[in-house]
């Protein structure tokens, strides 16, 4: 059996994952209040799947940073991909979660950076510079905004607060007016901000008691995946299969309305 990582070096990692996402943010904000000049591209087919040049180049800041601090590591990102995917601490990014909020004015956009150690989701980031909010985590060490704890909203049943719900045009989006109408039918409430990421983390927050997507990818959730644990709450097991690379369907949320949501998706949560 291979011997758990010193603390030291996770500790490190997580230090530099928090400075790394703040200065990331900080860069990619001041791009933001000019976006009017930025080029903006379509990835392949969709249209609503967009990439800035600032995606790019935050990533590769990131990227580089990260490599020369730890260049035993691995890296997944949105951008460039996957490299180095049998190391034992594997960085996972998404540049700019929320890309078409960021080239249309809107505020719902962030970094988000995760670090899976030996295949566990170990440490989250997760850097909203409009807000000035760092939600970040790690593994048994509990979870933070800023520089205060997070708990999740364990509320009884959906009455009791706001859903965050989403979808897109990939595989699992007939699933979602199904799930979306018995939301409403025992009385729920949902919003859909455009960032997966954030979504995430304001469930860690207790902004949000829960949050439903029916296919998402790795680097949109995987850094509030550890702040979700951290913070009392449930997953579907995200990581199963090969959810780091393909996504998966993804449910988050407090004990209750976990158990209550789950039922309304049905098998197709861990399909």
């Amino acid at each position: 059996m291979t011997a758990p990582l010193p603390d030291a070096q996770l500790q490190h990692r997580y230090e530099t994952a928090k400075t790394l996402a703040t200065e990331a943010a900080r860069l990619a904000e001041l791009a933001y209040r000019q976006r009017d000049t930025l080029v903006v591209e379509h990835k392949g087919d969709e249209l609503q799947d967009l990439v800035s040049i600032v995606d790019k180049q935050t990533e590769a800041f990131i990227k580089q940073t990260l490599a020369e601090a730890f260049p035993e590591d691995g890296f997944l990102g949105e951008e460039t991909g996957a490299a180095d995917l049998d190391a034992r601490c594997i960085w996972v990014v998404d540049p700019i979660d929320g890309t078409s909020c960021f080239v249309n004015g809107l505020h719902s956009w962030c970094v988000s950076i995760g670090l899976l150690v030996d295949g566990k989701a170990a440490i989250g980031v997760i850097a909203d510079a409009v807000h000035g909010e760092l939600f970040h985590a790690r593994s048994g060490h509990g979870a933070w905004l800023n520089d205060q704890p997070m708990r999740v909203r364990d509320v009884p049943d959906v009455r009791h607060g706001v859903m965050g719900m989403g979808t897109n045009h990939r595989d699992g989006k007939e699933h979602f007016i199904p799930v979306l109408s018995q939301l409403l039918e025992q009385g729920g409430t949902f919003i859909r901000n455009g960032s997966g990421a954030l979504m995430t983390a304001y469930v860690a927050a207790g902004r949000l008691i829960g949050y439903y997507e029916t296919h998402i990818n790795s680097w949109d959730c995987l850094a509030g995946l550890v702040m979700v644990a951290e913070a009392g709450g449930r997953d579907n097991d995200f990581l199963r299969g090969n959810g780091l690379l393909s996504g998966n369907p993804l449910l988050v949320a407090g004990p209750q309305v976990y158990a209550q949501v789950a039922a309304m998706v049905g098998p197709t949560l861990d399909a």
